[in-house]
């Protein structure tokens, strides 16, 4: 049985994540820690589902603290010292529901959802009647919002001055990042601030088609930058004040420059992911630090593995992958609401543009070639081979799918979906058309022969 995927457990709650499920996923969790903070997004299914996981935790013998309507960050950041159950899926559609696991702060690693999966799987039976746990209410909202203004104005500074807008998608964003914002100073609009389950302002992902209205509000008006988040608030899009879409490889150099020029560390660390662009590496070596990549979806993998090395003086100073980032002086979860708040205060003190200017940004592209799952496997079997070969100038690293490296700084990524039946190709460079179009066509042909 495999429920977890690379952001927890997510799908259909009618079908997939439902009531029972979750009560099963409860139970299962439950053998885990004595005590469980639980909180959920605002979807309509949310009520019901975090019902069913309390139930399970409690008559698996934890006590379980309700925290309500919370953004994910928030119910990371509550879950410190003991443990968490996020009911959440997301940028998914409204349909869909999820659950997300944490310990003191950090997303389950896959040896812990390897384990509760393996208990849902036997079906556990209660704890006996009188071990089961008790159910309180606790109020984290404020807390966690005090949190990251004083981190954020102790790290970089106030927002004073700046003018943004921010998008909260009909999420839970709503209630934590224009408070925060305001809080530090900035001069916050405010679009789809209403927490609305069916996210009827715009869809839960913030892409640039999804993000059309709140483009031509920082367009037409007088804004520094604008901010867009998902469901849950874990990933942000950031916007310059012309109301385009700042690459999310641009916001994590700027945000990784920053954390690596200020950290004190002799070994300053950045960790991203495989997909991630040069132009980081590029700002971070540039601040004297250096970057490591580890798979999607496991920064918080990667981020315990360096510390666990106990290396003298290295030290993670920052985390990203596209659109979600990790401020381990703040905490080691994803947040979306700090990073909008460190990109704003760094805007104010800064300025985008001036942050921006000395970042290389070279053509960027990802495609998607279908591939039924069952082939997945033997054809990227075939591309650890033929890659290289058709590659023989790339630095090659076959750890997380297949990426050639260049050195001219270009760049190529081949990896299997964990969700979708295809295999994506991500690449950088100035002739990116030319590098795409040579890469799709092994990986067309491996398909072929992999059927």
């Amino acid at each position: 049985m495999q429920l977890f995927g690379t952001a927890g457990i997510r799908g259909d709650a009618r079908s997939e994540v439902t009531p029972s499920l979750a009560l099963a996923v409860g139970r299962a969790a439950a053998d885990d820690g004595a005590e469980f903070v639980v909180g959920r997004d605002g979807r309509e299914t949310g009520p019901a589902l975090a019902a069913a996981v309390e139930a399970g935790l409690e008559s698996g013998g934890a006590d379980v603290a309700r925290v309500g309507q919370v953004p994910t960050p928030a119910l990371a950041f509550a879950s410190r010292g003991r443990r968490g159950v996020m009911v959440t899926a997301s940028h998914n559609p409204p349909a869909d529901n999820g659950l997300k696991l944490f310990v003191d702060g950090t997303e389950y690693d896959r040896e812990a959802e390897s384990a509760v999966e393996a208990r849902v799987a036997d079906d556990q039976s209660p704890a006996e009647w009188d071990a089961w746990g008790a159910g309180s209410r606790e109020a984290v909202l404020d807390d966690y919002r005090s949190a990251v203004v004083e981190y954020v104005r102790g790290t970089v500074g106030d927002c004073e001055g700046i003018n943004v807008a921010v998008d909260c998608g009909n999420g839970v964003a709503s209630v934590a990042t224009p408070q925060v914002l305001r809080e530090l100073g900035a001069r916050v609009v405010a679009l789809n601030a209403n927490v609305d389950g069916h996210f009827p302002g715009r869809e839960s992902k913030p892409t640039p088609e999804s993000l059309a209205d709140l483009r031509a509000f920082v367009a037409d008006g007088h804004f520094d930058l604008g901010i867009g988040h998902d469901g849950d608030a874990d990933r942000l899009v950031v916007l310059d004040g012309d109301g385009e879409v700042v690459h999310e490889d641009t916001v994590v150099a700027i945000a990784a420059s920053f954390y690596t020029a200020s950290s004190d560390a002799a070994d300053p660390v950045v960790v991203t992911t495989p997909n991630a662009s040069a132009r980081i590496d590029d700002r971070v070596d540039a601040a004297g630090g250096r970057v490591e990549r580890v798979r999607l979806g496991a920064l918080h993998e990667g981020i315990a593995a360096l510390q666990g090395r106990g290396d003298a003086g290295t030290e993670v100073v920052f985390a990203a992958e596209p659109w979600k980032h990790v401020h381990p002086a703040f905490g080691p979860w994803i947040d979306g609401v700090a990073s909008a708040a460190v990109v704003s205060a760094l805007a104010a003190r800064d300025g985008l543009p001036e942050l921006r200017a000395p970042i290389t940004e070279r053509p960027y592209r990802k495609v998607s070639v279908e591939c039924a799952d069952q082939r997945k496997s033997a054809a990227m079997a075939m591309l650890e081979r033929r890659l290289p070969e058709a590659f023989p100038d790339a630095e090659v690293d076959t750890e997380y799918g297949v990426r050639l490296a260049f050195d001219d700084a270009s760049w190529a990524l081949v990896r299997p979906s964990g969700t979708e039946p295809y295999v994506r190709v991500y690449a950088e460079s100035d002739d990116v058309d030319g590098l795409v179009g040579e890469v799709v066509t092994a990986v067309e042909g491996a398909i072929t022969d992999a059927g």
